[in-house]
């Protein structure tokens, strides 16, 4: 199948984003769009720092970097492509068959969403969903918050939070989500040799349009009447509840 382009890179952008991108040697940059409208130093330092990694340089309109970027307000005149590795759609990603996969399902905080990446990834955990609409997109602040693991994250990639949940059920994966109601809890509930986990947002929970597909939902036990956690913790929980029964085992 032919991979899109959105599938294979994140775009960073902003002055002090793509200069860093270009000068990190672990970073592969595909190529660097610069505003035909910057000048001065801050343009001749990008384009210095691109010659010198040997990164294509591509001259396009504002109002097209502002296109690329998907931001209007942050882009600076200019953004780069980084090859993440990792990143592919969910389609190829499921042929691997994974056994833990996460799925975000309309986490909108960059902080959260770069958090998460961060401890899945540290976790062990082959495959971690990220929508292309509905969820955060993989930006700068998102970048920042995972401490640059997104680049190189096992990123999934696909519509929907609801086509992923459609496409796990398909493929034979349970899908578990948390609840603080239910009876069973992460640390209780059986798991088998493969198993996907829906992350939702902290206000509204798992979407509607996913809901029917959860197969069972799960609490974290809490104490001192507190009611949930953060849903990057409540990751982090999950994710590393699920290497201790791997290391277990």
């Amino acid at each position: 199948m032919e991979i899109s382009p959105k599938d294979r890179f994140v775009t960073v952008y902003g002055r002090k984003p793509v200069l860093e991108a270009l000068d990190d040697p672990a970073l592969e940059v595909d190529k660097v769009v610069l505003a035909d409208t910057a000048r001065g130093s801050a343009a001749r330092e990008i384009l210095d720092a691109a010659r010198h990694r040997g990164v294509q340089v591509q001259r396009a309109t504002a109002q097209r970097v502002k296109v690329l970027a998907g931001n209007g307000k942050q882009d600076q005149g200019v953004l780069a492509d980084v090859v993440a590795p990792r990143m592919r759609p969910l389609e190829l990603g499921l042929r691997d068959n994974p056994r833990s996969v996460l799925v975000l399902d309309g986490i909108t905080t960059p902080a959260n969403v770069g958090m998460i990446l961060r401890t899945a990834t540290a976790a062990g955990i082959e495959g971690i969903v990220v929508p292309r609409r509905g969820v955060a997109s993989i930006d700068p602040l998102v970048v920042k918050a995972s401490a640059g693991v997104a680049f190189r994250a096992p990123v999934l990639r696909c519509a929907t939070a609801a086509d992923a949940a459609s496409s796990l059920r398909t493929a034979g994966y349970p899908l578990f989500a948390l609840d603080s109601h239910a009876r069973n809890s992460v640390f209780s509930a059986s798991f088998g040799s493969r198993a996907a986990f829906v992350l939702g947002s902290e206000t509204s929970g798992i979407t509607d349009d996913v809901r029917p597909h959860i197969t069972e939902w799960l609490s974290i036990p809490m104490a001192a009447s507190v009611e949930s956690l953060n849903v990057a913790s409540a990751a982090a929980v999950l994710c590393f509840e699920l290497v201790r029964r791997a290391t277990t085992s």
